[in-house]
């Protein structure tokens, strides 16, 4: 099934609770915006081209609660959900983008309320539906830089998890295998929350691709010992000259790589290349809850002294901004750029 899907029997948004995997798979419903917005925020749904298409269907259900009959009222209430929505995560670029699509649709829509809820829902849909499409032509360009043979160093969680389905750098790596390349993935553990070492080494379980799961400060390692020939990663917003906004710890591992010449490309759809920004300094950064750093336990023993969980005495980013001269390219649906990326992703963005 597609990690975010509308039922339209129940007219009901549906999505994986990834919070939860691997040690269970479940499915949550939801007809409230409101609950969406939560759950976005609380990582039920995450990664950047899931989150948007999530995004979309808000709009939808905010449209099946108002009670509006009148065009003007429910746009109104259309515009209050949108707000609500954005506010959920703050650096995905793909979630502002969604939201910016469906509504340009609510507000150009002629007809009744009826034909404007209609037109959002469809919206929504070929939002989700061009995810997969785009996913699998990202797929195959970055499959032409794996060599037969290559271990690749991945960090978080970049597949079908953290889009409709398909991915973006995971689905490079699948599709790689499904075209008869050898490929061995280390799998960054990806702390706090883990996304490496619960979903994406999950996901290659269900692909049959060999992995190994390493941490997150081993990846230096297996670069400078000529252990990894490639890096793949994904981007939850990358600005026009190139600077990438990722997990956190994508940092670290872009100059590990850049230290030892090793390729590091992040694969990303052309919604979340933002033109609008001259640089990755400008990317708002989420910084989550000191819990997510403070609760973890090891032999059922909390690894954080007693006072540092009780005052909260931690940070805890969840991107960092990895600059253009660490990128060796970046993977797009319409193909792959190279520095200078001010001229070679304007050109893949625009036409």
């Amino acid at each position: 099934m597609r990690t975010v899907q509308w039922n339209f029997q129940t007219n009901q948004l549906e999505m994986i609770d990834q919070r939860i995997l691997p040690g269970a798979f479940e499915i949550i419903s939801y007809t409230d915006y409101h609950a969406l917005a939560h759950a976005i925020t609380d990582m039920v749904v995450r990664g950047a081209p899931a989150i948007g298409a999530a995004a979309g269907f808000g709009l939808a259900l905010a449209a099946q609660q108002s009670s509006a009959s009148e065009v003007k009222t429910l746009r109104t209430d259309l515009q209050n959900a949108a707000e609500v929505l954005h506010a959920s995560r703050p650096t995905a670029v793909n979630l502002a983008w969604a939201l910016k699509r469906v509504m340009e649709v609510a507000q150009l829509t002629p007809g009744g309320a009826d034909d404007v809820r209609e037109a959002v829902l469809r919206e929504a849909q070929q939002i989700a539906d061009e995810d997969v499409e785009i996913n699998q032509r990202m797929a195959r360009n970055g499959a032409a830089l794996i060599n037969d043979g290559d271990t690749v160093i991945h960090h978080c969680n970049t597949g079908a998890l953290a889009t409709v389905d398909w991915g973006t750098a995971l689905g490079v790596i699948r599709m790689a295998h499904e075209l008869g390349k050898k490929v061995h993935v280390l799998v960054d553990e990806t702390r706090p929350r883990l996304q490496g070492a619960r979903l994406t080494a999950w996901e290659l379980e269900q692909y049959g691709v060999p992995y190994e799961i390493i941490s997150d400060n081993a990846a230096g390692y297996f670069l400078h010992t000529g252990q990894a020939q490639k890096c793949f990663v994904g981007s939850d917003r990358t600005a026009a000259n190139g600077d990438v906004a990722n997990k956190i710890g994508t940092y670290m591992l872009a100059l590990a790589a850049h230290d030892n010449g090793v390729p590091f490309y992040p694969v990303v759809p052309t919604s979340t290349v933002d033109l609008s920004l001259a640089s990755g300094d400008l990317i708002p950064i989420e910084e989550r809850t000191p819990d997510e750093v403070l609760d973890l336990q090891k032999g059922g023993m909390f690894t954080a002294p007693a006072r540092a969980r009780e005052n909260g005495w931690a940070r805890n980013p969840a991107f960092d901004v990895t600059p253009a001269r660490l990128v060796t390219g970046i993977v797009t649906e319409n193909g792959v750029a190279y520095p200078p990326f001010e001229e070679s992703l304007r050109r893949l963005v625009i036409g």
